[in-house]
């Protein structure tokens, strides 16, 4: 008997790895790829026409997939005001999508459509943004989450921390990221609701 529940708990215990290996396989092929928010900023003026660009990097990993990541007010794509790598990967029943800035980074613009430039990109240029990862599960035909708590710090325009909560769908992606005062007053970022960017390809 003890034989038996042991062999269903490894099996299960397998079942659901292999559930949570095929779910971050599909969250990293939907958050791959270039990203518009033109259509959201068009219809509102409270938001910006930002490109939001992730392509795939060190492919060889078996245990995570890792995303650069290059965000640009759609006018001025050579001035990214954000770049990043996110290592995307399963852990206790959920999946993480942890971030990291980068040193150096100016070296690598437009490394999402020159990938000379990702070559030379490497696990030590990394800066991990701890207390920033994002946590998601799947709801129906979406995976959401958000960063845990005030864990992220930020001092950006007097802050104290920053909040992101995502919505990720097979064709586009709403993100909401936000700065906040140590009295929990919001001091950058949208007010009114997440920015919704439309996937190209």
């Amino acid at each position: 008997m003890k034989r038996t529940l042991l062999l269903l708990c490894l099996v299960a215990n397998l079942m659901s790895a292999n559930a949570q290996k095929r779910q971050a396989t599909e969250l990293f092929n939907w958050m791959t790829g270039s990203f518009h928010s033109g259509v959201q900023a068009k219809t509102d003026t409270s938001y910006f026409d930002i490109s939001l660009h992730m392509y795939p990097i060190w492919e060889a990993d078996a245990n995570a997939y890792w995303l650069y990541v290059e965000q640009a007010m759609t006018t001025a794509l050579n001035r990214p005001y954000r770049q990043r790598v996110y290592k995307i990967y399963a852990e206790g029943g959920k999946l993480v999508s942890k971030v990291y800035e980068i040193k150096s980074a100016n070296k690598f613009i437009n490394g999402w459509k020159n990938k000379e430039l990702l070559t030379h990109l490497t696990p030590d240029s990394l800066i991990d943004r701890q207390g920033c990862a994002i946590y998601l599960t799947q709801a129906g035909n979406l995976y959401k989450g958000s960063t845990p708590g005030k864990e992220c710090l930020s001092s950006l325009r007097g802050a104290s921390y920053a909040t992101s909560e995502v919505e990720i769908f097979s064709d586009k992606l709403l993100s909401w990221d936000r700065g906040w005062s140590a009295a929990d007053k919001q001091v950058w970022g949208a007010e009114k609701g997440g920015y919704i960017f439309i996937k190209q390809n």
